[in-house]
């Protein structure tokens, strides 16, 4: 299903606001690429990147600590941060406490909008912005990543949470056991 046919009129409404708001929606657009990104390089659920603020962040040792109450368990979690992720938080601007404030409210809300708009851009259909978390597991696993250490950069306490990429392993091992020479 296309973003447009999912969300009528949403480019008709931009289209009809002054510059002012126009301005205001481009910088709130940018704000929710950028979200879109960090859950991208991270793996992060949406929540806890919308709600991120800069103080959770120990850019010198590459730290993310998210608090226990934007968590799912509802525990508190330190991740570790790839250098990518770091460089890119890096090169967000500060404005305010949130990574990602929103117009309205304290941070971003919603990435609805913004992801429809991404999928229609792409021609996707069916992607749920939570598959960009599945993609990051599954490729961590592809590259032969184990299964605990993957479990604990999501925030997974269960390790029955993570076995469902096990069968991504296979290709990592397969080329392990190819090394052995024939005789």
């Amino acid at each position: 299903m296309k973003a447009m046919t999912k969300y009528p009129g949403y480019r008709a409404k931009a289209a009809n606001v002054s510059a002012k708001q126009r301005k205001q929606v481009h910088a709130e657009a940018l704000r929710a690429m950028s979200a879109i990104r960090l859950i991208v390089l991270t793996g992060a659920r949406k929540g806890e990147v919308l709600q991120a603020t800069w103080r959770q962040f120990d850019l010198e040792r590459g730290v993310w600590t998210k608090p226990s109450h934007s968590t799912k368990r509802k525990r508190s979690e330190h991740v570790p941060l790839n250098d990518q992720a770091i460089a890119f938080l890096k090169s967000l601007p500060k404005s305010g406490e949130f990574l990602f404030p929103g117009r309205q409210s304290s941070h971003l809300s919603d990435l609805k909008y913004p992801w429809a708009e991404v999928c229609d851009a792409a021609k996707l259909e069916g992607v749920r912005i939570h598959d960009l978390r599945h993609t990051y597991a599954s490729h961590l696993v592809s590259r032969g990543v184990p299964l605990t250490m993957v479990g604990k950069l999501l925030g997974h306490t269960q390790p029955q949470t993570t076995a469902r990429y096990a069968h991504l392993a296979n290709s990592p091992l397969r080329a392990a056991a190819n090394l052995f020479p024939v005789l």
